[in-house]
């Protein structure tokens, strides 16, 4: 039975001591488990102390989401340019394709073709396979590309880059492009146009010392792979002009989108619209069945060879060369070269469109606007991120020095390359971007392509596969599910980004002018005296003199003499002709 007297002469405060220490464990047991702001999750347990946010930007770290798809015609149809924005009507047209669809996307390195009417099979060593199988990275299987987001970190300090005053300005690149191939790209003569660059404005761009950064700027560019739903409208409304109108009935064998004719660029955009990152399809494979429309074929060969080649793909005699500038062999007509590069049909002046369409949706002077591709879309980005200042991320991208030189893209004097803010992210195992894709006996070349170059600008972020993982090379490693899945996230740290080394592509080739200018000097040949042999034999005595008599032709007195008698150590003590003196 109770008794109110029974804790009476218990000492003062005891029993109150004596709760606190049974309850407060479990308040805060109890608190630990509710609430999980309380405690440090796991990776902030594993990862050091976040850097504080920086001045030019509210946090290091964007959102990006797909917003517009912009397509360019290239070919008989380079004045097409148009652009599909990413709106909630085509979102539900694409869930509702992916419903109808009974069976599931094919699965990675698949036996089975694309196109269920081919018979043709899938082969590893390919180039047409390998750029036509589906490409979603196996580590984002589950996410849907055109509604992922991406998160990008930009640098902890802003960078100052340098840029052409005139880069927006109508016209004027074209009137520069069209001058620097009528002077042969001749520096004196460039220079004195005097062109005017800006002060040195601080600029955000990407970590790419970050992993989930790289990752997430792959994921754009393997995105700009990813086939558009079919369109239930055959003149597909839902696409905006901007250049000439395009009418099915005048073309109904033009379509827009995956694997056909032209140019992709995709537009990701930050969730505080400050920044602005445009990605830029790669290569499509070769007519095989099965394959690519011949138009987007054609197109995609035409320009890679061009860009990547020492001439017009002359790569033997058993090649159809993509232009008209071969001569002999090992001679090209370089002002033919240049000409090709420059015309509104290629690939390079469609970049340039697309970026200027970009930028009236997003205006440069308040819009951070970077560049990502991967392949011919990395080496297109790395040329538009040179013309126009904008930092660039280019994957697995072939060797874009040599069309640097040949367009003559406009370089701020003294920059070195590390300023350029032009990173190249690639393997050693990967034959396009280590350029050894150029033998005839390569699938590459069998596929009509070949990649001779191997020069890169601005920086190189190069995993040692062979080295690292004994891994050899193959077209299946230049994939960029290959590059995302199994080398940036199979790697713990990102490679440390480094100048390209000296190199030159095309060192064997002469390349010859038609208007009468001074010519590259002719290769050496090493079965020929040098005109400096020709001149030291021309300074020797003829034979109309007795002294040449003596030194050109020996006589009798001159032929050599028998030692009979040596020392230990090798002196002649006594000659044949010494003989009669004993």
């Amino acid at each position: 039975m109770f008794s109110p007297n029974k804790h009476q002469h218990r000492p003062r405060g005891q029993g109150n001591y004596e709760y606190v220490l049974l309850v407060t464990p479990v308040v805060l047991c109890v608190f630990w488990l509710l609430v999980p702001w309380a405690r440090p999750t796991v990776l902030e347990q594993a990862s050091p102390q976040k850097e504080p946010l920086q001045s030019f930007g509210a946090a290091r770290q964007q959102q990006f989401l797909l917003r517009h798809v912009f397509h360019h015609g290239a070919g008989r149809h380079y004045r097409t340019h148009r652009r599909l924005d990413i709106m909630p009507d085509f979102l539900r047209r694409v869930s509702a394709q992916h419903e109808r669809d009974e069976a599931p996307r094919p699965p990675l390195l698949s036996h089975a073709p694309l196109d269920p009417s081919s018979t043709h099979s899938f082969d590893p060593n390919s180039l047409h396979d390998v750029y036509t199988q589906y490409d979603w990275p196996e580590a984002f299987r589950d996410s849907d590309p055109w509604t992922i987001l991406l998160p990008v970190k930009t640098a902890a300090q802003p960078v100052r880059i340098t840029r052409l005053a005139e880069r927006h300005t109508p016209n004027f690149l074209d009137s520069y492009f069209q001058y620097a191939v009528r002077v042969k790209g001749n520096a004196a003569k460039l220079c004195a146009i005097h062109l005017e660059w800006e002060p040195e404005v601080p600029v955000a761009v990407p970590d790419v010392s970050d992993k989930g950064s790289l990752v997430s700027l792959a994921l754009m560019s393997s995105n700009a792979y990813e086939r558009l739903p079919e369109a239930d409208d055959p003149d597909k409304l839902d696409w905006l002009d901007l250049g000439d109108p395009w009418n099915v009935d005048d073309d109904p064998d033009l379509e827009l989108g995956w694997l056909h004719d032209g140019l992709r660029g995709h537009v990701f955009v930050s969730d505080n619209n400050k920044t602005v990152v445009l990605a830029l399809k790669g290569t499509s494979g070769a007519v095989i069945p099965g394959g690519d429309s011949e138009d987007s074929a054609a197109n995609d060969k035409i320009n890679d060879n061009l860009l990547f080649l020492c001439c017009c793909a002359r790569v033997s005699h058993l090649w159809k060369t993509v232009c008209d500038c071969y001569e002999k062999a090992y001679t090209c007509n370089q002002d033919c070269l240049e000409n090709e590069l420059v015309r509104k049909d290629r690939y390079y002046q469609a970049t340039i469109d697309f970026y200027l369409n970009v930028t009236k949706l997003y205006p440069p002077e308040t819009t951070d606007i970077w560049v990502t591709g991967h392949s011919l879309g990395g080496a297109l980005a790395s040329l538009l991120g040179r013309t126009f200042g904008l930092p660039t991320v280019a994957f697995e991208a072939p060797g874009e020095m040599l069309a640097t030189d040949r367009l003559h893209l406009p370089q701020a004097p003294g920059l070195p390359p590390h300023l350029e803010y032009i990173w190249h992210v690639g393997n050693t195992a990967d034959p396009v971007f280590m350029g050894d894709c150029n033998s005839v006996s390569l699938s590459c070349s069998l596929a009509g392509y070949a990649m001779e170059s191997m020069c890169h600008t601005g920086q190189l972020c190069v995993y040692d596969v062979v080295n690292d993982r004994g891994w050899h090379l193959s077209l299946l490693n230049h994939r960029i599910h290959t590059l995302i899945d199994k080398i940036i996230l199979g790697y713990n740290s990102t490679p440390e980004c480094v100048p390209q080394p000296p190199c030159r592509d095309c060192f064997n080739w002469r390349f010859t002018s038609s208007d009468g200018m001074v010519d590259d000097p002719p290769v050496p040949d090493p079965l020929q005296p040098t005109s400096s042999n020709t001149e030291l034999l021309s300074e020797l005595p003829t034979a109309t003199s007795s002294t040449a008599t003596r030194l050109l032709l020996p006589t009798e007195t001159d032929k050599p003499k028998k030692c009979l008698k040596r020392t230990w150590y090798g002196w002649c003590l006594k000659w044949d002709d010494d003989e009669s003196d004993d």
